[in-house]
């Protein structure tokens, strides 16, 4: 690979933001082995492989396809105007074209895991794709964010159970509350720029002081959810540990806020602290499946 086309691949990987998979994915990963926990399928490369890629390919789409609707927006926001496309490394129609064969990929590669998941890609597609038009009309626009996020679980479940089941569920409307809940803070860093433009960011609509409520609410939701959870599945002391840990990585994420309101604190306390508390979550509950 010559230097332009590292440079390229890397433009892309910063453009649909990689390294922030590790927000989903773990989730992703859970919901796979909690279907073999809780049914009897065994575990195959092909389908955890396929399940993983699908969660690449759906992302890659959403992130490309909400940097070029974003586009103008980014270019006059201070805080963005570096992204690639308003920077001038990506061309919008290129980003818009790496969007839709994503998306078109995501829906093939279902294809070869079974049908009740390719009938429902679409619908998965339409929610992380309508995103990008949320927060012009709507508050309820961190909402649609964290919809799109907790289809992980349940749509790795279904991958490998081909079944519904209701903790699954109860992940994915975790995942849901937990999402939302963290973007609506990291949202107060763009507070006064999206008044000026008419965004309906709860922030701007509501000021800071009703996001942090609002979003330590839904955090407070998501530790009963995890406790639950726990409580269901009864996988014994590696979960409650990871249960523990992720707890209190969330009650640091706003303590950190509460502390630091700057730029570089939000984006440790959205980045950083979100980002371990998923990955050890992850690792202590799908030991607890099998110890």
């Amino acid at each position: 690979m010559n230097k332009q086309s590292s440079a390229a691949f890397k433009d892309y990987l910063s453009l649909v933001k990689f390294s922030h998979t590790i927000f989903a994915l773990p989730f992703a990963l859970i919901g796979y082995f909690l279907a073999l926990y809780l049914t009897d399928n065994t575990f195959t490369i092909r389908v955890f492989l396929l399940v993983i890629l699908c969660m690449v390919l759906a992302r890659n789409a959403a992130m490309s396809f909400n940097r070029v609707t974003d586009r103008f927006i980014d270019k006059r926001n201070p805080r963005t105007a570096s992204r690639e496309i308003p920077a001038g490394k990506i061309h919008p129609r290129h980003a818009f074209i790496f969007s839709m064969v994503n998306a078109i990929l995501f829906i093939v590669t279902t294809l070869f895991i079974n049908k009740l998941v390719f009938y429902l890609s679409p619908i998965a597609l339409l929610v992380v794709l309508g995103y990008s038009y949320t927060k012009q009309y709507t508050i309820l626009c961190h909402f649609v964010l964290g919809l799109g996020l907790s289809l992980a679980p349940i749509g790795a479940f279904l991958a490998a159970a081909g079944q519904w089941h209701i903790v699954p569920l109860m992940l994915s409307v975790l995942v849901f509350l937990w999402v939302a809940g963290f973007d609506i803070l990291y949202a107060t860093l763009d507070e006064d720029f999206d008044k000026e433009e008419s965004l309906r960011s709860i922030p701007a609509v509501l000021g800071s002081k009703w996001a942090k409520c609002i979003s330590a609410s839904l955090h407070l939701i998501v530790v009963f959810l995890v406790i639950k959870v726990g409580v269901i599945l009864d996988t014994g002391y590696l979960y409650s540990i990871g249960a523990a840990i992720f707890i209190a990585l969330l009650i640091t994420q706003h303590l950190v806020i509460a502390v630091s309101n700057s730029q570089r604190g939000v984006n440790f306390a959205f980045a950083y602290l979100n980002g371990i508390a998923s990955l050890v979550f992850a690792v202590f509950s799908i030991s607890s499946f099998y110890y």
